[in-house]
């Protein structure tokens, strides 16, 4: 089974902003742009997920909105997802829909035939989830946008991290 972990795009700085809500800030032009950009990723990797997980916080939002546009799949908003979240309880929350994606499906099922999941969420969450999901020993840094791919082993239910990729990581090639 593969896992999709993302940071959201670059947001307006609270200071500047005189925002006291750190859940209402709004994605900058160049937070939209590398939205945009991961999603032509995406696109262009023929990644297909078939669930989207989001936080409820609106640079989440508006970054699952541009990055989901092509792939015909509405996100379910989990208010626990958020960057003070638990990156042990969303590692237990993904083994339950698992579970119980499996009981719903022939014995004969294999991971291959699970669908994909892109999680859409914040710093410093995505990077301890990485760490979290594949016994890694330090937890990634995440740019703006980037998109850690993780192969999950439902099995063992632990990953391996196969990639990292940023916006700028597409703008150089």
């Amino acid at each position: 089974m593969q896992l999709y972990i993302m940071r959201h795009g670059e947001a307006q700085n609270p200071v500047s902003h005189s925002q006291t809500n750190d859940s209402e800030r709004e994605l900058t032009k160049q937070g939209q742009f590398e939205a945009q950009l991961m999603e032509s990723w995406l696109t262009k990797m023929k990644i297909e997920v078939g669930q989207i997980w989001v936080s409820p916080f609106i640079r989440a939002q508006q970054t699952c909105e541009l990055v989901s546009k092509n792939l015909g799949v509405k996100a379910q908003t989990l208010s626990f997802i958020t960057p003070a979240g638990d990156a042990k309880q969303v590692h237990d929350y993904i083994d339950g829909v698992i579970v119980g994606q499996l009981e719903s499906m022939s014995e004969n099922v294999n991971e291959t035939e699970l669908e994909a999941l892109l999680i859409v969420s914040h710093m410093p969450l995505v990077s301890y989830l990485v760490a979290e999901l594949t016994n890694y020993q330090d937890s990634p840094i995440f740019a703006t946008a980037a998109i850690a791919e993780i192969d999950y082993d439902i099995k063992s239910m632990q990953g391996r991290l196969v990639r990292l990729i940023s916006p700028l990581d597409l703008c150089e090639q």
